[in-house]
């Protein structure tokens, strides 16, 4: 990890530690006044519990222009975002999504998008609906390794993480509390439950908690519309196509709306928000994941909606496309985020 960043972060953690204004305001401080010295794991872990909900920055007495020049939300922001470039695997994808993110991403929406539109007319089996275009073999067949190859990366990332900050044995207990805390995302709802300043400094709201719930929750319900098909295609022979009224169209139309509104909300308030109280150079990358997230959720909508006429070939190449490229970058992107800070949570509930 980038010493100088590390360094920073120390300086403002140590003197944090002295004052203690903000010690109930979320997770990070009762785990910084627990520590007398920081090292990079120490450092590391509290960047992984910060949310950056910002309402310390609003708080504190000691930022510009006092000499101090306190900015702790992009202190742990910088050391966060080199903490996931740097426990990636490959290392140098992940930095590279991080600094040209949205054209990563759009290239390889396209460069899938192409591909399919190429095997199409290799692996089509006359089957009804999607299946008349890509045959289901064909598509298990390019999927299962792009979904195998995610869970590989993101398990040794997380291996590489937990062994930085020095955590010890994962205990049911923990994981039961830091899945019981990431659900509720309770510290986005700021230090006394009125929510955080991500939006407008002084302004205290729970959007950006709504939005993060809206968009994990929208993808859960993806994901469980997927899961409940592969159950009824291979346990109970039901093949798709599926009707309006059937659990997987339930399931993933109700999380496909929640993701595309959720990411689309979440951009907009990337937008408003002041960009020197989060990671420098980030916000390539963070709009490419979120744009990304948000096409898969969008295109799979177009599909259910069009998915009878003329264009469904065009559409479902392109949801492919973007689906395909979503899961081989997810280790590299912020979705990455959402394990490291369940590892952060899970470490903090042994504290």
């Amino acid at each position: 990890m980038q010493t100088d960043l590390l360094q920073e972060a120390r300086r403002q953690a140590e003197i944090c530690n002295a004052c203690r204004y903000c010690e109930g305001y979320c997770s990070v401080f009762p785990a910084l006044h627990a520590e007398r010295a920081f090292s990079d794991g120490n450092l590391t872990q509290l960047a992984n519990l910060c949310h950056n909900c910002r309402g310390c920055y609003y708080a504190c007495q000691y930022t510009a222009p006092h000499e101090f020049d306190l900015n702790l939300p992009q202190a742990l922001a910088n050391v966060r975002q080199d903490s996931w470039e740097d426990l990636a695997f490959p290392r140098a994808a992940g930095r590279a999504f991080q600094k040209n993110g949205v054209l990563i991403a759009v290239a390889t929406v396209i460069g899938f998008a192409l591909l399919f539109w190429a095997a199409r007319a290799l692996a089509a089996s006359g089957g009804d609906g999607f299946y008349a275009v890509l045959s289901h073999n064909a598509m298990v067949a390019i999927f299962l390794p792009a979904f195998l190859f995610p869970l590989l990366s993101i398990a040794i990332s997380l291996r590489r993480y937990w062994r930085r900050i020095g955590a010890g044995p994962l205990r049911l207990a923990h994981l039961h509390a830091a899945l019981k805390s990431a659900s509720s995302m309770r510290n986005l709802s700021g230090g006394h439950g009125d929510g955080c300043n991500f939006e407008d400094e002084d302004r205290f709201t729970h959007a950006r908690r709504a939005v993060h719930q809206a968009v994990m929750y929208g993808f859960l319900l993806c994901f469980a519309s997927t899961s409940v098909a592969t159950v009824m295609h291979y346990v109970f022979d039901m093949p798709a196509p599926y009707g309006l009224l059937s659990l997987p169209k339930l399931l993933g139309l109700s999380g496909g709306v929640l993701l595309t509104l959720g990411c689309v909300e979440m951009i907009r308030l990337k937008l408003k928000s002041d960009m020197a109280l989060g990671a420098q150079g980030a916000r390539g990358g963070e709009m490419g994941f979120v744009g990304l997230l948000g096409f898969v959720g969008f295109s799979g909508l177009l599909l259910y909606a069009l998915g009878q006429t003329a264009v469904m070939p065009t559409l479902l190449v392109i949801h492919l496309g973007a689906v395909l490229a979503f899961f081989l970058l997810t280790p590299f992107t912020k979705m990455a985020h959402g394990f490291y800070r369940l590892a952060a949570l899970a470490a903090d509930a042994q504290r």
